[in-house]
């Protein structure tokens, strides 16, 4: 049964998502949670969630390459700050809903729903699902943290 609603909860979030535009640009699943122009996190800053304490929408003239995806900045420094250790940066899960991992799928991201959690980036789908992510957060992490050493690869 449990399987049944995992099933029928993250179909029902994947169609949202697809929905409000969030769709992949090919049949491939990256690692990296990328929009239709393969920009991670739908253009949002990742060094600004940590430095400014809130989303930045990144310019894309400030760009980096990694993991097969392009991060856009707010400026040249945070640019630099992700080059120097993009993984402190990297939202968990790639980017993908750390609630939709934590129920087996890879979920897309409103980057505007987010939480830094000792020291890591999680984002989520939209705010309603931040907050149920939020009711336990220890729990979730350590079944997201399960399921995306299968999931990543899917």
């Amino acid at each position: 049964m449990a399987r049944v609603f995992r099933y029928f909860f993250l179909v029902a979030i994947a169609t949202a998502a697809l929905a409000t535009g969030s769709a992949f640009a090919n049949d491939a699943k990256p690692l990296i949670f990328q929009d239709e122009n393969q920009v991670a996190i739908r253009g949002y800053d990742a060094v600004a969630y940590f430095t400014e304490g809130q989303p930045v929408e990144g310019d894309p003239a400030y760009t980096a390459e990694h993991q097969g995806a392009t991060w856009q900045f707010a400026s040249a420094a945070n640019r630099d700050l992700f080059v120097a250790d993009p993984e402190h940066y990297v939202p968990a899960y790639g980017g993908w809903c750390a609630y939709g991992m934590a129920h087996g799928g890879k979920v897309p991201i409103d980057p505007t729903a987010w939480k830094i959690v000792d020291g890591t980036l999680y984002l989520n789908v939209n705010a309603k699902i931040q907050g149920w992510w939020e009711a336990d957060i220890p729990g979730f992490i350590a079944k997201a943290d399960q399921e995306w050493t299968t999931v990543q690869y899917q």
